[in-house]
């Protein structure tokens, strides 16, 4: 998955995120398929079966729980899951008629498929006639199901009952799928699994189809980047015109290699920030954020950026991807001179223009081309019909608006949508109108679909063009909604259309939906805006352009058509007062980062709906803001005893309040007034202290206080039923939530509890979990209570949805129900010191991620065998497992593999065949029965650590091409290293503490090598051919007391640091003066000269002489 290109920014509520609606071009609806069965018949088997499969192809699949049924009557989330869904499933089996549960979902099935047109109407209904005859569930009077009715005949009414039996008679006479004793499960899943493609297929395309004909294209770009070997070409360059997919081709070519790279980044929006005032910088800042991970704003000028990128983010083999520049994008100017990047690393370009890239030496060029005639009609046809191939009384129409769109996937899939399901004069209305415009001009050309939107989707169209893309759903719905724009409706139909999408930011287990729009659509709507009021900026309804909203706040242009402001006040020296906005009357969404607001906004901003302030310093009094849905102060300077709090009571619509990382607060501030509030986030507010009362919060969807001192949740929290995420970890909260059970709508729960004597969990988890994060931390509390941390979970074999789970500082002895969470990908268990066993392990067959550490009693893991996702295994600190069974099956998709402090260890099974391993680490384990002699078939690794191992010589390593950072450190028996010499691609490498080595291969052929560490290696006599790593960074020799001289070192032009202490047997280090180093340990005595200052002038620390 690609990341948002948000520059570090956190105020767009991260965790927080509107994911009703479904994804692309689905209804509304949440489910599409509806399972029912009784549970006891076939809960373990075939319907436990049936119901994985669909759910792993991407059917958003509705169970029905029997075993949490209430009452005498299906409840009202039962019959609206049924209604909502367009294909019900019943499993009829023969004790099916005894559950009158089930008998009043078969009634609604049959009610609504008859409602909705029977046979050929928008319900299908697919019957499974399991272990029973299709001819007893139609004649309940002399059948298998006749005693069932018989006792039923006592207990209800006889409408009811006859309603039950229509019911059956009704299904009992479709076509369904009888299976007998002799049937396998797994064919007639198969074929069910087909036929609900084929219904959903027709109406509910997922908008995957943009890759139609990508592949070889994806292929020639792969090729061009030459990933086997290093290479002075490090750029490829995409062009050609706009709409051909060039966005498109470079995210397939990220997804598909970026696993290759040691970091990654893709920089959208280049032309529009290089347009802003420092726009230079802000691409700067946010390449090094991207790359470094983590939020990063210090590059103040050009030179400084480029000076950064050069000493912190080139030495890393990189791929970063520049969409969508211009001819006036200079690599130079942005990122310095690529020669100061690894031959490693390699950066994709698009353009428009073509000029650009002529400029870049070394930059290969990859020409898109239009779209064939055959993958234009399939591309329009999934659009237009759902489907590669058209209605026949269509397909003369569907050929002449193929080859009217001109090969542009982008228009052939907006136009497409815009005729899906209308009639032939439409279609030819709009082909007549299509063929008037030249192919070139894009923008007329998707006007056609913009002029069809109604009022309000054209509203929420320009929002989203004019500030909305990459960000999440749930600020911009709340203001739509509070605006009576309708926005579910709206944005479904806008995605339905082909003008936005709905896509998921790479958080795993998160239900978070994000805007995207493709540049060319965005450039029409921003167009359509500039047009407004004859060209004045100030009179137009949307003002994102930094430059222009600058200049109107200073100058006091403002006007009541602006009805969205954003503005970065990072560098101006001026200070924002309610004189600035006065003129604004009809601004909805206002948002200022570094700015500083003073005065009195009393009779201000009467109409705003949203506030987003981001890192002010001072924030303003006077908002009775009666009209604010969402409230965001992000990184702010506001305190307890701000007046505002008081102020802002009027705001009683308010939905939404985000005090992210608002260091100053102490207090939980008030907001019991605001009964409809929806997201309550105080994450990483880590002084605010005391209790957080939820009590009036009835429709509370998110309650975020991790990082904060929070004690304890006040309120019934299970009359939260729309709560989806409750995130408290690293919080202080003192016992688990009572009511938690009760919270049929949660999605993601983490908590860190601090007292070990209120940690237990007394109830059942809610099985709509997917995201699961338990520990403790008792130090915080009772620093004498390490050994009492949480020593009890309920059985967790309801949570059928959950796909990770987290335990960390645990005292459980076993993990109840583990086995049954079929569903799981991602399962972490960390210092667990009275775990016992994982039974059930086995069964996990989704399990992508596994790591166990800190499990001291542990002796044995249940067979991966079955596991064959599994692409990490960590096993750390389990000093009495003895073997792990089964890895021989993980060959094909194990590709990291971590195995620490397991002492007892002596083997790992089939270890030689798992070539596909890029990163294995043994650390402290013995291994005596399965190394093999040499490394060979490990042609995919990258990282190789063989840490504090009893062994003498290394296995081979010559065959290790891609190897980038190796680790043997305190093998203390170790004495020779066979292919070390032969690391072509070495990064990193650490000897430290490998005290009987004398000698090491001559190691001039590692001309990537940027780290040398030997420290502590006492024996260690010399290092040949040191002097001509020309790309060395870091020499760590301090300890080694057998090292008598050193080469000249003044081929070393990298060279920052330099330690030499303990070297007792040096006299004389030669050839520092020209080397500009940061850090220089030595011995008095040693004779040596060095520049002192050179460090200062890259604004680093002075250089540091210390000596032992």
């Amino acid at each position: 998955m690609i990341r948002s290109d948000s520059n570090g920014s956190t105020d767009s509520f991260h965790s927080c995120s509107s994911a009703d609606l479904t994804p692309t071009s689905l209804p509304s609806g949440e489910y599409e398929i509806f399972l029912s069965f009784r549970g006891p018949d076939v809960r373990k088997t075939f319907a436990d079966h049936l119901y994985t499969s669909l759910v792993r192809s991407k059917f958003r699949t509705f169970r029905d729980e029997e075993e949490l049924r209430k009452g005498g009557t299906i409840g009202p989330s039962i019959i609206r899951a049924i209604t909502e869904s367009k294909i019900y499933i019943p499993i009829l089996t023969p004790n099916y008629a005894s559950s009158k549960w089930c008998l009043q979902e078969l009634a609604k099935m049959v009610e609504c498929w008859k409602s909705g047109g029977g046979a050929k109407g928008q319900h299908i209904i697919l019957p499974v006639f399991l272990f029973v005859d299709p001819r007893d569930v139609r004649h309940t009077e002399s059948g298998s199901y006749k005693e069932a009715f018989e006792q039923h005949s006592q207990k209800h009414d006889p409408e009811t009952v006859l309603e039950w039996k229509e019911a059956l008679q009704e299904v009992g006479k479709m076509k369904g799928y009888h299976v007998t004793e002799s049937d396998g499960h797994g064919s007639i899943i198969d074929k069910i699994l087909t036929e609900v493609e084929l219904h959903l297929g027709a109406n509910y395309t997922l908008v995957t189809d943009e890759l139609v004909g990508i592949d070889s294209h994806v292929d020639e770009v792969v090729r061009l980047l030459n990933l086997d070997s290093s290479t002075s070409e490090k750029i490829i360059g995409i062009h050609g015109m706009g709409g051909l997919g060039k966005t498109t081709l470079a995210k397939a070519v990220y997804d598909k290699v970026s696993t290759k790279f040691e970091r990654c980044y893709f920089l959208e929006n280049i032309r529009d920030t290089l347009l802003e005032k420092n726009g230079v910088s802000i691409l700067q800042n946010k390449i090094i954020s991207g790359i470094l991970r983590k939020d990063f704003n210090e590059a103040k000028n050009a030179s400084d950026g480029i000076r950064i990128i050069r000493d912190r983010v080139c030495r890393h083999k990189l791929l970063i991807v520049l969409d969508d520049v211009d001819e006036k994008f200079q690599f130079d100017d942005v990122l310095g001179k690529f020669e100061n990047f690894s031959t490693d690393s390699r950066f994709l370009i698009t353009t428009r223009d073509v000029r650009g890239l002529e400029l870049l030496r070394e930059c290969k060029m990859f020409e898109l081309q239009e779209m064939s005639p055959d993958h234009s009609l399939t591309l329009f046809n999934k659009h237009a019909f759902g489907v590669d191939s058209p209605q026949e009384d269509y397909a003369i129409l569907s050929k002449d608006f193929s080859q009217a769109a001109a090969g542009l996937p982008l228009y052939i899939k907006v136009i497409g949508s815009l005729l899906y399901r209308m009639d032939k004069i439409f279609w030819e209305e709009k082909l007549e109108e299509l063929k008037k415009i030249s192919p070139t001009k894009v923008q007329e050309r998707l006007k056609i679909s913009y002029n069809e939107l109604t009022h309000t989707e054209r509203q929420i169209f320009l929002d989203i063009a004019c500030y909305f893309i990459e960000s999440f759903k749930i600020g911009p719905m709340l203001m739509w909604n509070d605006c009576d724009f309708y926005s579910e409706s709206t944005i479904r139909s806008l995605t339905q259309r082909s003008l936005i999408k709905l896509q998921k930011p790479y958080i795993k287990g998160a239900d978070i939906d994000m805007f995207w729009m493709h540049d060319h659509v965005r450039d029409l709507g921003r167009a359509i805006v500039r047009e407004e009021k004859n060209q004045n900026p100030y009179k137009r309804s949307r003002i994102w352009s930094n430059k222009d909203a600058v200049d109107m706040l200073k100058h006091k242009k403002g006007t009541d058509w602006v009805e969205i402001l954003e503005v970065d006040m990072k560098f101006e020296d001026f200070m924002l007062t309610d004189k600035e906005f006065e003129k604004l009357t009809r601004l909805r969404y206002l948002k200022v980062s570094n700015g500083r607001l003073a005065g009195d906004f009393k009779d201000v901003l009467p109409n705003l709906r949203w506030l987003r302030l981001k890192s002010c310093d001072s924030i303003p009094t006077g908002l009775y803001l009666k009209k604010l849905v969402t409230l965001q102060l992000v990184d702010c300077s506001v305190r307890d005893g701000w007046k505002g709090w008081n102020e802002l009571k009027v705001a009683r619509k308010l939905k939404a309040v985000s005090l992210k990382r608002c260091f100053h607060l102490k207090k939980v501030p008030d907001f019991s007034d605001c009964e409809d509030l929806e997201c309550l986030d105080f994450e990483e507010c880590r002084n605010m202290r005391g209790e957080v009362d939820i009590g009036n919060f009835k429709s509370l969807r998110y309650l975020l206080i991790s990082n904060t001192k929070i004690t304890k949740i006040k309120g019934e929290i299970g009359r939260l039923l729309n709560l989806k995420y409750l995130l408290a970890s690293d919080s202080s909260l003192k016992e688990v939530p009572a009511g938690i059970s009760k919270l049929s709508s949660l999605k993601n729960l983490s908590l860190a509890l601090i007292d070990p004597y209120k940690s237990d969990f007394t109830e059942m988890l809610p099985a709509s979990l997917t995201l699961l994060y338990i520990s403790n931390d008792t130090q915080k509390f009772c620093p004498d209570t390490s050994s009492e941390n949480l020593q009890r979970l309920p059985n967790l074999s309801n949570l059928i949805n959950l796909l990770i789970l987290h335990l960390r500082d645990v005292g459980i002895g076993e993990i109840l129900g583990l086995g049954e969470l079929k569903m799981l990908e991602y399962l972490d268990i960390g210092r667990a010191p009275r775990i016992v066993h994982l039974d059930g392990l086995e069964n996990l067959v989704l399990l992508q991620h596994l790591r166990v550490e800190g499990c001291p009693i542990i002796k044995k893991l249940p067979s991966l065998v079955a596991l064959t996702r599994l692409e990490l295994l960590w096993i750390q600190d389990c000093p009495l497992v003895t073997e792990i069974n089964g890895m021989g099956q993980l060959w094909e998709s194990l590709s990291h593999l971590k195995v620490v402090g397991c002492s007892a260890l002596i083997g790992l099974e089939s270890l030689h065949s798992m070539v596909k391993l890029e990163r294995l680490l043994l650390v402290g384990c013995v291994l005596t029965e399965t190394m093999p002699p040499s490394l060979s078939m490990f042609t995919k690794l990258t990282e190789l650590s063989l840490c504090a191992m009893p062994w003498k010589q290394f296995p081979d390593l010559s065959n290790l091409k891609n190897l980038r950072v190796l680790c043997m450190s305190f093998c203390q028996e170790l004495i020779e290293v066979p292919g070390l010499d032969a690391l072509e691609s070495l990064k990193w490498l650490s000897m430290e503490g490998c005290r009987s080595i004398r000698k090491v291969p001559d190691l001039s052929g590692l001309k990537k090598l940027k780290t040398l560490d030997v420290e502590s290696c006492i024996q260690l006599k010399e290092v040949r051919g040191l002097e001509r790593l020309e790309s060395l960074e870091e020499l760590k020799m301090s300890g080694c007391e057998s090292i008598e001289e050193l080469p000249n070192l003044s081929g070393l032009k990298n060279l920052r640091e330099l330690l030499l202490k303990g070297c007792i047997q040096l006299k004389e280090v030669n050839g520092l003066e020209g080397l500009e180093l940061t850090v220089f340990e030595a011995r008095k005595r040693i004779k040596a000269k060095y520049v002192m200052n050179s460090a200062a002038r890259y604004g680093k620390q002075l250089l540091t002489s210390r000596s032992n």
